[in-house]
């Protein structure tokens, strides 16, 4: 009985490891209208290598982005206009931080880290829908593209290489 029991622990905690293998988003809810502190979660390389760059795309009304440097990585970021103008502390912004790459370091396999920039999510976002972060992990000769968003109705679980995803709550 007892072997029975190590064995389904086993067969669970393997089964649902792949499950937790995506790169994911520390806080997945905040309130439009915010500031937000966006940690992406590496949490393995590229089939067995170390990563050595995170590139993430910003998604259109989050604004004012500025990403934490991190030791040993160079950071870069790609500005450009938003689709629309939106209203920051009473000023009117048009344009900003589109993508954040982090590149030159390297993550082992086997270690885990964080990935974190800021940025503030526009009064009028629509609350109750969710924001998608595409994230491309490379690594030495591979990538992983974390890239894929649900069409409507679908389940993220059903996805291969799901978007880190925020789900955007009422303002408060």
């Amino acid at each position: 009985m007892n072997s029975y029991l190590l064995s389904a622990g086993a067969f669970f905690v393997l089964g649902t490891s792949a499950a937790f293998a995506h790169i994911t988003l520390e806080a997945q809810e905040a309130a439009v209208g915010s500031t937000y502190k966006a940690v992406l979660r590496v949490p393995h390389g590229c089939e067995g290598k170390a990563t050595t760059a995170v590139r993430v795309q910003i998604p259109e009304g989050v604004i004012s982005v500025k990403p934490m440097p991190k030791a040993g990585w160079t950071l870069q970021v790609k500005n450009g206009r938003y689709e629309k103008s939106y209203q920051l502390h009473g000023q009117e912004v048009s344009s900003g931080v589109k993508e954040v790459n982090w590149s030159g370091g390297s993550l082992p396999d086997e270690f885990y880290d964080e990935f974190v920039f800021r940025g503030t999510l526009a009064a009028d976002l629509p609350a109750g829908q969710t924001l998608y972060f595409p994230v491309v992990q490379e690594c030495d000769g591979a990538a992983e593209r974390w890239i894929e968003i649900p069409a409507a109705g679908q389940d993220e679980d059903a996805l291969e290489y799901p978007a880190p995803g925020l789900k955007l709550a009422p303002k408060q």
